[in-house]
């Protein structure tokens, strides 16, 4: 019950924002918030699941920075808070919650969440420069319709899918 209301809550922030910010837009923000949602509730591990935590970060970063620039915010490092704020305030309760730092939870001597959230944001980061980069080629059009949310979803499952059958 409580992942139904925290996938409402997300849902319902992506759709008050919809026409505010198109970084990240609302739909990718959704189908990654849904991505995660779906590997905890069939119970992959949590470096799968971390990656689409990465993921999330990175949409709602970017969704934020945009909105900010759009607003004429800015203040010094502000990129950088808007990272650090992101990650920590999503980091730190999980660590205080005893879901990161577990002794047997963990891939090359890192915690699995640690390591897949790190991992997950620059698969998403390389995700969106690929989308970027293809519309550049194309003369900024994507090659399809949805191309935006398509390629960094599709590039997130397709990395949940190799690390879960290496994982």
């Amino acid at each position: 019950m409580q992942n139904k209301k925290t996938l409402f809550v997300v849902s319902l922030i992506a759709l008050l924002f919809a026409n505010l910010a198109k970084a990240v837009c609302p739909v990718c923000v959704v189908a990654v918030g849904g991505g995660l949602y779906f590997t905890r509730k069939f119970g992959l591990d949590d470096m799968v699941t971390s990656l689409w935590i990465g993921g999330i970060l990175v949409a709602l970063v970017l969704w934020t920075i945009d909105w900010m620039r759009k607003k004429g915010w800015r203040f010094k490092f502000d990129d950088l808070t808007i990272w650090l704020a992101y990650y920590v305030l999503t980091l730190v309760p999980l660590s205080y919650y005893n879901i990161i730092g577990s002794i047997n939870n963990k891939f090359w001597g890192v915690d699995k969440i640690l390591f897949g959230t790190f991992l997950g944001t620059f698969i998403f980061l390389g995700a969106v420069w690929l989308n970027g980069y293809l519309k550049n080629k194309n003369n900024g059009k994507g090659y399809f319709p949805y191309q935006k949310v398509v390629v960094p979803f599709s590039i997130l499952a397709l990395s949940s899918l190799i690390l879960y059958f290496l994982v």
